[in-house]
């Protein structure tokens, strides 16, 4: 097929070039056929989780929230952070989970050949091109599934890995491996690789490898208090997990969630959640739930009590790494809504609950809020930004597992009996000296009634007598 291009010759005449367009043609076919295999149009089994590098908008906010400090895993911070590959290192557990395997014809090739066999699922998994060879992106892949294995598995026992003199001690190094494989939104493999390694290793003897990630993970929530609900290890597949991150986010659901939330006051739109002074003036109690099998299941068991008058929130403990665990799942919810938005309802109503530094004074007497920082002004920042570039739609019952709760709020706070209350509680009732001198006042009023009526009363019955 032959297109034309017109030309203008330097004399003002027309001139005809042809062109051969076919390699235009061929590009667009190749576009389009790697847009639809990335987006699982072209594969029977399109990958659970997209993982991509977080918008502009939201990184801005805090970048070092979103990138490893001690290893990076997966593509995106491979060749921007260098050092962290840490090459050697991945080398040495990769050997000693190689050696671990059940049967002796899983060699390095056999590893190799079937990493590479997943090479276009896994590339369509990242939302972002990756600028690696074959063998580069293969390699990676393997040596990172099994970094991971050997780190937060039983499957080997960690081998002996020297250590340079500016690295940290154990202990630190541990904290940050955790924070840098398990909480990090960029930081990610797809879980069906490391599913593969372990049953290579393991020789196929029927248990998935999600159940041995299961148990480090349900232990590290629960001992950070962040949930008590471990999911069941019958009730998952491998095929159910994306990646790290995605299995941390299934231990964090509300409980009881049933259907979804349902509204009830009539669709009327609610716009923002009111902060925690705002309801309490409202007449509305504060209680904290402790994170435990006979209370709260997890931190997003936010509830009204069957009275309604009382907010059961539960204890949320603030350091350093809750905060970038949160706008990392945020994160994650945000590139795969399908996945549900719970972690992101909770945080816009933590954010605008606790908005001031008075707010989370309030909340913090309360025990809601446990805080390690330097004040509750600090807090207040903290969650102010932690919902930065967040799109989330407060009125959506299909998004907000909270909205009931917050309609009904919302309908308590604009009664006008209670609206009054609230008025006498911030203008007279916050100063106690003021507030036993209106008590005196009114026991005095009443008393002077109660004189008024007897003596009418006293008056009437001799007027009487005298008829």
């Amino acid at each position: 097929m032959e297109d034309h291009q017109r030309g203008q010759s330097s004399g003002g005449s027309h001139v005809s070039v042809e062109i051969d367009v076919t390699p235009w043609a061929q590009e667009l076919r190749e576009r389009h056929e790697h847009l639809t295999s990335r987006l699982g149009g072209g594969s029977s089994t399109p990958c659970p989780i997209t993982i991509g590098m977080v918008e502009h908008l939201t990184r801005n906010v805090d970048p070092q929230e979103y990138d490893p400090h001690h290893v990076s895993i997966g593509p995106y911070h491979r060749t921007k952070h260098p050092r962290l590959a840490r090459e050697d290192e991945k080398l040495l557990y990769f050997h000693a989970v190689r050696s671990a395997a059940t049967r002796d014809d899983v060699t390095e090739e056999v590893l190799l050949k079937e990493v590479w066999l997943l090479e276009d699922r896994a590339r369509s998994c990242y939302a972002d091109p990756i600028q690696m060879e074959t063998k580069e992106f293969v390699h990676m892949l393997l040596l990172d599934a099994c970094y991971v294995l050997a780190r937060f598995t039983d499957i080997v026992a960690a081998p002996a890995v020297p250590t340079a003199e500016d690295d940290d001690s154990d202990s630190l190094q541990d904290v940050k491996v955790v924070r840098d494989v398990l909480y990090l939104a960029e930081n990610q493999i797809p879980f069906f690789v490391v599913a593969k390694v372990h049953e290579l290793i393991t020789g196929g003897s029927g248990a998935c490898a999600v159940g041995a990630f299961l148990g480090y993970v349900g232990e590290l929530l629960k001992n950070q208090q962040y949930s008590m609900a471990t999911p069941e290890v019958t009730a998952l597949s491998d095929s159910d997990v994306g990646n790290l991150l995605h299995l941390l986010h299934m231990h964090l659901k509300p409980t009881g969630d049933g259907d979804g939330p349902k509204t009830i006051g009539g669709g009327q739109r609610v716009g923002r959640w009111r902060s925690a002074t705002d309801y309490h003036y409202a007449g509305v109690r504060f209680k904290s739930l402790p994170v435990r099998a006979d209370a709260a299941q997890c931190i997003l068991d936010v509830k009204l009590d069957s009275g309604g008058g009382t907010l059961l929130v539960p204890c949320l403990t603030l350091d350093a790494r809750t905060l970038g665990l949160l706008r990392n799942l945020m994160e994650m919810e945000q590139r795969n809504p399908a996945k549900g938005s719970y972690l992101t309802a909770y945080c816009v109503f933590m954010w605008q609950v606790a908005c001031t530094a008075s707010d989370v004074e309030f909340l913090w007497r309360r025990g809601i809020i446990v805080h390690s920082l330097g004040n509750h002004a600090e807090v207040a920042d903290y969650f102010t930004n932690l919902c930065k570039g967040i799109v989330f739609k407060l009125d959506d019952p299909s998004r907000n597992y909270l909205l009931a709760t917050c309609e009904s709020l919302e309908k308590r706070s604009r009664s006008h009996p209670r609206r009054w209350m609230a008025w006498l509680r911030r203008k007279y009732f916050s100063n106690p000296w003021l507030t036993t001198g209106l008590a005196v006042a009114a026991v005095v009023l009443f008393c002077t009634v109660v004189q008024a009526v007897y003596s009418f009363l006293s008056y009437k019955q001799g007027a009487n007598q005298k008829h």
